[in-house]
């Protein structure tokens, strides 16, 4: 196969019959490709499938439906849109940039990739699908799905988080650039990628490049991609603070930086605090009535695993510090309206309900 012409226009020609058209960001008969949704969806689908997605970007653009909007609302407003939806960063990112947009580009999203690239939370392979799909600029994308698909037709060895794969990788998406009809192209990869070149059970059979495939001539399907080292993945531990009084519980808004980073948590107890009534009492000013350890539940993150155990205090409302910024209460009949970690929302949906 020719690796310039041949490889775009099979692609272009699968798309037209099997891709996916009917996403809600995709342009629409009668209306220019809106750049504010595009790049929010691109954003969402970041490390996230498109069936999880859809919802939450339904419901943010009812809230926020234009960059003005977005760059005007506070930030904790973006965060419990966002509940649920992981990543956190991509939320605090995608306001940040949509204030960048308002104050320096008089509200213009950019029409460039590069361009593009210098906003909060956007890389080169995001700021090319959003300069591609938005504006017709012809530039190359590098999301797993591609990666995946380069790697299989073309036998790319390694995996493809090396710089030395990507590089190569990289090299290679831009060579096999079509002239024309690029956010087509662009579009057809990710689908290729997403509904037929997957990691687990491909279907080869409905591949459109199957016949040159070196992965499938080879045998390699299961190597290639080339997974990544595997490393022993860190368990970590923390006690939480579940503090209720009278229908409400206490919160305390995450550092920006880190997991979760903005979102309102349960308090952590230090490890070095043994009594967790004692730094209840230190730390809040609040005796606790009662006390019961709940059960213990699990969370994965990307590069290591977090085991929480909750600790119930049941306190009268009252204590010298907090009035101080940073807490706040929260009452369990508000959850939905507020930014939480999806493992704290598990803890206090099970809180109001009684269970």
């Amino acid at each position: 196969m020719d690796t310039g012409t041949t490889f775009a226009a099979r692609l272009i020609d699968w798309h037209r019959h099997h891709g996916r058209h009917d996403l809600p960001w995709q342009h629409t008969s009668g209306r220019p490709p809106d750049p504010y949704r595009i790049w929010l969806s691109e954003i969402m689908l970041q490390q996230t499938q498109v069936d999880t997605v859809i919802p939450y970007y339904a419901r943010f653009l009812a809230r926020f439906p234009d960059l003005a909007t977005l760059a005007a609302a506070p930030v904790d407003d973006v965060l419990a849109l966002w509940s649920g939806l992981g990543y956190y960063a991509r939320a605090r990112n995608l306001h940040k940039a949509a204030q960048v947009v308002v104050d320096l580009h008089g509200s213009d999203f950019p029409s460039h990739a590069a361009a593009i690239a210098r906003l909060p939370g956007i890389g080169r392979s995001t700021a090319a699908a959003i300069a591609a799909f938005a504006f017709g600029e012809r530039a190359a994308i590098l999301d797993g799905n591609v990666k995946r698909v380069l790697c299989r037709v073309f036998g790319v060895d390694g995996f493809p988080g090396e710089r030395a794969v990507e590089a190569r990788l990289w090299a290679l998406a831009e060579s096999l650039l079509p002239d024309s009809g690029v956010g087509t192209y662009i579009q057809a990869q990710m689908d290729l990628g997403a509904t037929v070149c997957r990691r687990s059970r491909p279907a080869c059979a409905r591949c459109p490049l199957a016949d040159s495939c070196v992965a499938r001539r080879e045998d390699r399907i299961a190597e290639l991609p080339a997974a990544r080292p595997r490393k022993a993945v860190p368990q970590r531990r923390v006690r939480v603070a579940v503090i209720h009084a009278a229908g409400r519980v206490l919160l305390e808004r995450r550092p920006p930086a880190g997991i979760w980073g903005g979102l309102l948590a349960l308090p952590e107890i230090p490890d070095s605090e043994p009594d967790a009534g004692r730094w209840l009492q230190t730390r809040f000013g609040l005796a606790p009535r009662a006390s019961l350890p709940l059960a213990p539940l699990n969370h994965a993150f990307t590069h290591f695993r977090l085991e929480i155990t909750p600790i119930r205090f049941e306190v009268c409302e009252a204590g010298r510090n907090l009035a101080e910024a940073g807490h706040r209460w929260l009452a369990l009949a508000d959850l939905d309206a507020a930014g939480l970690p999806t493992p704290v929302r598990r803890i206090l949906d099970a809180l109001a309900t009684g269970a």
